[in-house]
């Protein structure tokens, strides 16, 4: 059976000089390096980071990009997460999206579009019902994620509002969500 990454990697293929595959344990540490490169060493003290730490990935929610000689130069990762309580007072199942990175050398070729529309697919594929991320809004809107279902939601920490935004994978699955963000993936062994 295709997933979501066979589609992304046939439709990307012909012409172009990336992939989109699974992150394996061997990325590690091009994933990290990345990560330090593209957005400093203040990364690791951000309310997002809080939530993800000393935490597993989603399954199979760890995507990596790879250039024609499969080295890692995009990365994202999306994690398990309770969005808050329902008016009904029941857990919100959700996933925290983040970080997103791409090698500074490939940036403006589409890499983080094409790597943001793989994750948010095969998240749906996966049948999960939203996706939050803190991030800008200018850039993350195209990709349906708005800040109006994050309105009664907090992040563990500080964040800004206007950064914090959501994208409902089923309708109204955030709908009445509030409260703290908490993690609820499976932690490292």
């Amino acid at each position: 059976m295709a997933t979501v990454l066979d589609s992304v990697r046939a439709l990307f293929a012909p012409a172009s000089t990336f992939t989109i595959d699974a992150e394996t344990p061997a990325d590690v540490v091009a994933r990290e390096t990345l990560l330090d490169r593209a957005m400093g060493a203040d990364r690791r003290r951000k309310s997002s980071e809080k939530i993800r730490r000393n935490r597993v990935p989603a399954e199979g929610l760890a995507l990596v990009v790879r250039d024609r000689d499969g080295h890692v130069i995009g990365t994202v990762r999306l994690w398990n997460i309770e969005a808050g309580i329902s008016p009904e007072g029941n857990a919100i199942d959700a996933l925290l999206l983040g970080p997103l990175a791409v090698d500074a050398a490939h940036e403006g070729k589409g890499i983080g579009g094409a790597l943001m529309r793989a994750a948010v697919a095969e998240a749906h594929r996966r049948d999960h019902g939203a996706v939050l991320l803190v991030g800008d809004a200018a850039y993350y809107e195209r990709f349906g994620f708005f800040a109006e279902k994050t309105a009664h939601l907090v992040m563990p920490g500080p964040f800004q509002r206007d950064r914090f935004l959501a994208l409902e994978l089923k309708a109204g699955w955030l709908e009445g969500a509030a409260g703290m963000i908490v993690a609820s993936g499976r932690k490292l062994a």
